[in-house]
C-alpha cells in the first residue's frame, strides 16, 4: 500500500531525531576527547549534522508537516553515544570506538529508510543527499577506529 504524506513526514521526522541525536554526540564527544585532532574533527561532524538536520526539516515542511526540532533521549544512539564519557579512561581509541558504534547505528536507520520502496521521488532524494553524509562520516570514523586499532 502506497505511503500517504503523513507516513513520509514520520519517516523523515524520524531520521531528523536520529540525526539531532547524532550531533548531540558528536558535540559531547568534541568536549571529551584529549586530542585537538579528534575534537576539531568531532566539532566539525557535529556542525555538518546539524546541516542535515535542516535539510530533512525542510523536506518536512514541504510535505507540508511539522519538524521535529529535538533528538530522542531513548533512541539508541544517542545511548550510545552517551558511553563516550565512560570511555575517556580509555583514551581518544576508545571514544573513536564509542562514536563509530554510533555511525553504525545512524546508518542503519538510513538504510532502512532507503530500503522503503514507497517513498516518493522528492523525499527519497533528500533521504539520499543526507545518507551520502551519514555514510561518508561513518565511513572516517571507522577507517580512524581501525588505524588507532593498528
Amino acid at each position: 500500500m502506497a505511503h500517504t504524506n503523513e507516513d513520509h513526514i514520520k519517516l523523515v521526522n524520524g531520521l531528523v531525531e536520529i540525526t539531532i541525536d547524532s550531533a548531540d554526540g558528536y558535540e559531547e564527544a568534541a568536549k571529551d576527547a584529549q586530542s585537538s585532532r579528534f575534537k576539531t574533527l568531532f566539532q566539525s561532524r557535529a556542525q555538518e549534522r546539524r546541516g542535515i538536520v535542516s535539510d530533512l526539516q525542510a523536506e518536512v515542511r514541504r510535505l507540508g508537516g511539522t519538524p521535529d526540532d529535538d533528538g530522542s533521549i531513548l533512541a539508541a544512539a544517542h545511548r550510545v553515544f552517551l558511553n563516550v564519557r565512560d570511555a575517556l579512561t580509555k583514551g581518544d581509541e576508545a571514544v573513536v570506538k564509542t562514536v563509530e558504534d554510533g555511525e553504525d547505528h545512524i546508518k542503519a536507520k538510513y538504510e532502512k529508510a532507503l530500503g522503503d520502496v514507497d517513498i516518493q521521488p522528492e523525499t527519497r532524494r533528500a533521504i539520499e543527499e543526507a545518507y551520502a553524509k551519514v555514510k561518508a562520516g561513518h565511513d572516517q570514523m571507522r577507517d580512524i577506529k581501525h588505524m588507532l586499532a593498528s
